[in-house]
């Protein structure tokens, strides 16, 4: 580690120091790369995402987080997660580092990075991937480009720096994620409609919005057909259903009533899918904070201007044994129609896996185009990679973890 950084432990029951991690993206987005981007997270939600006493993530996960600082200034953020739903559904001893923050400087890079690795050794882990704040079932990845886009909500935005910044630390790529686009105003092909209203018609499938009045039932449906239709994707890690009820009750707050939907057939939830509407446009003027005036903005914003003109399809399932019979095309079809209802001029589908080949069409040929993509990357943490790399060159191999950085 470079003499002139320090590394500070940042534990969640320090209210002040975990004040100072969240804010590090202040830093990043106002001083390292100013843009008119970045949406600023408020920091309400933040503390309670992070702390282990209300966030039921961490009933199956631990977390270690550290602030980095050069020069008097808090410049840069990391955390180290050891999720053991993972472990368990994988088999594999895999950790994440999530919450990655940092100027375009490979030394402060290198000693966040190097503190993740030995807290994640230290706990067996023989891999790392990353970044997942704090998982994949909830914002991660690494922007690659559409930097001039304001992200659509709860995806992530940084500098252009930090996939050359990664890759240069000894990361390489796991997998690239698609974020998609969707324009109202250009119409749905005749024949994705044809063939979704025949598909309907012909399967007998009801499609209804979920009853915000009868949620507890409606989250015990979807949960049943959540974890299936996602277990065989890259990175999926299930969840549990207390935590899943959590996740559902938080998401009701950016949820328009109309637009959660469930796809049934003889009265059993088959698929559903859910947009959540984009409040980032709402979010930024606030920069953070909804007190003292803050939360009476956003309610005036959302309730009564109604100024939300966009949304984004965050999930879209389906049961494996109704798979290919057309509830796709019939969802996307009805959640266009109800958006355009309200007057929305579109917004955004995804992520997707960039080999999810089936997906992605389904999404082209509805007329959606790609508009970002992103990265989340692995390690190797055994040392194992990097011998036999050495050795194939004729290169002496080094001890795994030589070179650590200090916990303290």
């Amino acid at each position: 580690m470079s003499s002139d950084i320090e590394v500070i432990r940042v534990h969640a029951s320090n209210r002040k120091l975990l004040d100072r991690f969240i804010r590090v993206q202040w830093f990043i987005h106002r001083e390292a790369y100013p843009n008119e981007v970045w949406v600023p997270p408020l920091m309400l939600e933040r503390r309670e995402f992070l702390n282990p006493d209300k966030n039921l993530f961490f009933e199956h996960a631990e977390m270690a987080m550290w602030i980095a600082r050069k020069g008097g200034r808090d410049i840069g953020r990391i955390a180290a997660i050891e999720d053991r739903s993972w472990i368990d559904f994988h088999g594999e001893k895999t950790g994440y580092f999530g919450f990655f923050d940092a100027p375009n400087d490979a030394a402060v890079a290198g000693a966040l990075l190097d503190q993740a690795r030995k807290w994640l050794r230290a706990r067996g882990m023989d891999e790392m991937i990353g970044p997942m704040d704090l998982s994949t079932n909830h914002v991660c990845g690494v922007l690659l480009d559409a930097f001039d886009r304001e992200p659509c909500i709860n995806m992530p935005y940084n500098p252009p720096w930090y996939d050359e910044l990664l890759l240069g630390q000894g990361l390489s790529k796991a997998k690239d994620l698609i974020q998609w686009g969707i324009d109202l105003a250009t119409p749905i092909p005749p024949r994705v409609v044809r063939i979704a209203e025949k598909m309907k018609k012909r399967a007998g499938i009801r499609v209804r919005a979920m009853s915000f009045d009868d949620w507890d039932a409606e989250v015990g449906r979807t949960f049943e057909i959540y974890n299936e239709a996602w277990e065989k994707n890259w990175g999926f890690v299930p969840v549990t259903e207390r935590e899943f009820r959590q996740i559902a009750e938080d998401l009701k707050l950016v949820l328009h009533p109309s637009l959660p939907l469930v796809a049934e057939i003889d009265g059993e939830a088959v698929a559903f899918a859910l947009i959540i509407m984009n409040l980032n446009p709402l979010l930024k003027p606030l920069d953070g904070k909804l007190l003292p005036f803050g939360a009476l903005r956003l309610l005036w914003d959302l309730k009564v201007k109604q100024r939300v003109d966009s949304g984004r399809l965050i999930l879209l399932g389906i049961r494996a044994e109704h798979r290919r019979r057309g509830l796709d095309s019939i969802l996307f079809l009805e959640m266009a129609q109800r958006a355009k209802a309200l007057g929305w001029w579109g917004g955004e589908i995804g992520w997707t896996l960039e080999d999810n080949v089936m997906v992605n069409r389904a999404i082209e040929n509805f007329g959606c185009e790609a508009v970002a993509n992103y990265r989340i990357y692995t390690e190797d943490l055994t040392g194992k990679a990097k011998a036999k790399a050495k050795a194939d060159a004729g290169e002496p191999a080094e001890a795994a973890g030589a070179g650590e950085a200090s916990d303290d």
